[in-house]
């Protein structure tokens, strides 16, 4: 997958929502599971469509090819990850207390998720670019979600105009950093970890 395939893929997570009807979410589950099992390397359209108990000429319909059905994947489990981190904070009273809880549920959360984490654990050579040396469209799109909320809190609660970007990317590295190299003098095992560390080092980079 190129950087712009891959930019309009986090795009499209971001803003769009999930809407597939019975037969694709079908095939999509069995896919999810396929490349959580095997790895994508191993994983072939008539795998997917066993495990879905559909035709193989039914999934190429649906999806095209597999590197569409990776993509639709991929798009369909952003998602779900950005209205489950939108759901956990959105009734927290401030933007700090929302970083606070926000970095401990994505850090939880893509460990735990099958695809995002069970592709790190089991193809890190896959995975490792697009978060690295070709990360650059993934770190924008994550960073331009992150900064949308820091916009609209600063509007509500009345303060000067800013750009919210770069406090924004700043916390975004952070946490990819953690993901890939949890192991150092910072614990962050469980949320209660997490917040205390996000409350320490990243709310007070509200005030910048």
């Amino acid at each position: 997958m190129n950087t712009t395939a891959l930019d309009s893929l986090l795009a499209r997570a971001v803003a769009r929502p999930e809407t597939e009807e019975k037969l694709s979410r079908q095939i999509l589950d069995a896919a999810v599971e396929q490349f959580t099992t095997f790895g994508l390397r191993r994983s072939s359209v008539d795998d997917v469509a066993k495990r879905a108990g559909v035709s193989r000429v039914t999934v190429y319909r649906r999806f095209g090819t597999k590197d569409r059905l990776v993509e639709a994947c991929l798009v369909r489990e952003a998602g779900r990850f950005f209205h489950e981190l939108d759901s956990a904070v959105a009734g927290l009273p401030t933007m700090r207390d929302r970083i606070v809880e926000g970095f401990a549920v994505a850090l939880r959360h893509t460990r735990a998720h099958p695809l995002f984490g069970g592709l790190l654990r089991i193809e890190p050579d896959v995975v490792l670019p697009y978060l690295t040396v070709q990360g650059g469209p993934a770190l924008a799109a994550t960073t331009e979600y992150l900064a949308g909320h820091l916009r609209r809190a600063r509007e509500a609660e009345g303060l000067p105009e800013s750009d919210p970007r770069p406090v924004a990317e700043l916390m975004v590295r952070v946490a990819v950093s953690f993901l890939l190299n949890p192991a150092g003098c910072i614990g962050l095992d469980d949320d209660d970890q997490a917040r205390a560390f996000a409350g320490r080092y990243l709310a007070p980079l509200l005030d910048a």
